[in-house]
């Protein structure tokens, strides 16, 4: 490292630590969630800045090979984001290269999801089923599906993502899988840390997927991950991010175009039906695929916080501990998280739905948190196939409240807090105190 660079990366650590500023409760807001970025994020992301290589690079296959430990997988694919990561995984599924299902081919899915979930699905011309959800985890009911799976010999698959950090049975849910020989994505986006039995949640998928948006617990800004034990579809799933490549590896470092390449051997005749053609391997394309890579600067910042992620996961697990205490006491009023048995989850937020006969609904008490500057979310869509882009599906349902009721019961009165590392003590104590305002003044 030459000697200017040095001195530039210190005043970038400067910057950073000197910017630092305490939080005060009369005017500053309590995050649900964010970054938590120190000085080495900052220096890793101007170091690639300023080699001009920010495209994927050393740091982006460094985090491929360091990664797939963290979902209990041996193979992985760093990407651009959770969606991507999400697309990649469905994607496989339909490659002929990769799980070969046909179009129409029914997956299962929580109709409380994310988008990212059902619109792979859709994408990649599959039926999603629906099953509804229970309290108060709101992972998919296993009831639901134990009986679909009876009545519909065509299900060849089942995705979800894990509540927030919290499984459902994966014990039932694995003898359901291998019962009826289903593919198995497994969205681990809200569950980094977490467990089940002892075992990493993300190991259970044939195909996992991972989401490092600034909300989940560990981020490169923006980025996700795919995880799996299968080479094959490892190899699938590079080529589908990789604008479909039949070559799927990078060059061994900026500038060498020609050498580095895993096949070791570019040229050579690789086009069927042209045995006279001797053509480039890295500009065959055997996949339907994208451009979903992530830059060279997002790994960098991600390997530094990978070296963090013991403690932003420790910092999870405390806070949703303290958080516990202070609504346990109204817990009359809220359905209040609890881990799945065998289940030990690294939360991602602290989920509470308002119990029916509660003197108040969840707009009063999301009012109150939000007038007193502590930021809430709704259980993200609810019940997904309420909202306008995917009413079209709904039909074969009838009446939404009736088919699924416990979706109705989420989209209308659940709602959560964060748990990251930013919840100090000091904003833990101001959380409190205005979740007792709120219950002892009106309520007690």
């Amino acid at each position: 490292m030459s000697e200017k660079l040095e001195q530039i990366l210190k005043l970038v650590g400067d910057y950073i630590n000197e910017g630092r500023k305490g939080w005060n409760s009369e005017t500053d807001w309590v995050s649900y969630s964010g970054p938590h970025f120190d000085a080495e994020e900052y220096r890793a992301a101007v170091e690639v800045l300023l080699s001009g290589w920010l495209i994927f690079g050393k740091n982006s296959r460094e985090f491929e090979m360091r990664f797939p430990d963290h979902m209990g997988k041996k193979h992985g694919s760093l990407t651009n984001s959770g969606s991507s990561a999400n697309l990649l995984a469905v994607s496989a599924l339909k490659s002929k290269n990769g799980y070969n299902l046909p179009p129409g081919s029914k997956i299962i899915t929580p109709v409380v999801c994310f988008p990212t979930t059902i619109n792979p699905i859709i994408q990649n011309g599959f039926v999603p089923v629906f099953v509804d959800v229970t309290l108060p985890d709101i992972n998919l009911d296993l009831d639901q599906v134990e009986k679909i799976l009876d009545d519909d010999p065509d299900i060849r698959g089942i995705m979800f993502a894990h509540v927030l950090g919290n499984p459902p049975d994966m014990d039932r849910l694995m003898h359901l899988v291998e019962k009826h020989d289903l593919i198995f994505i497994e969205d681990a986006c809200d569950a980094l840390g977490s467990f089940y039995d002892g075992r990493q949640l993300g190991s259970y998928g044939h195909i996992s997927t991972c989401s490092f948006f600034p909300a989940h617990h560990m981020t490169l800004g923006e980025g996700g991950f795919v995880a799996t034990d299968n080479g094959k579809i490892r190899k699938v799933i590079a080529s589908i991010r990789d604008w479909g490549r039949a070559c799927y590896c990078n060059t061994a470092k900026p500038g060498n175009v020609t050498g580095g390449t895993a096949c070791g051997n570019r040229f050579k005749n690789w086009l069927p039906g042209m045995p006279d053609a001797v053509y480039d391997h890295r500009y065959v394309f055997d996949e339907i695929g994208y451009n979903l890579k992530p830059l060279d600067l997002q790994a960098a910042i991600g390997l530094k916080q990978l070296d963090k992620l013991p403690e932003l996961d420790a910092a999870r697990r405390r806070n949703f501990d303290v958080l516990q205490s202070i609504f346990k006491p109204y817990e009359k009023y809220l359905h209040l998280p609890k881990a799945t048995d065998k289940a030990d989850p690294c939360w991602f937020a602290y989920l509470m739905t308002v119990r029916e006969g509660a003197p108040f609904k969840r707009y009063n008490i999301v009012k109150h948190l939000e007038k007193n500057r502590i930021q809430t979310r709704s259980y993200f869509s609810g019940n997904i196939l309420a909202h306008p882009g995917y009413h079209h599906l709904a039909g074969p349902y009838g009446n939404l409240r009736e088919a699924f009721p416990v979706a109705t019961q989420v989209t209308l009165k659940s709602f959560f807090l964060g748990t990251f590392i930013g919840l100090t003590d000091e904003k833990l104590a101001y959380i409190k105190k205005v979740v007792d305002d709120f219950f002892i003044k009106k309520f007690l």
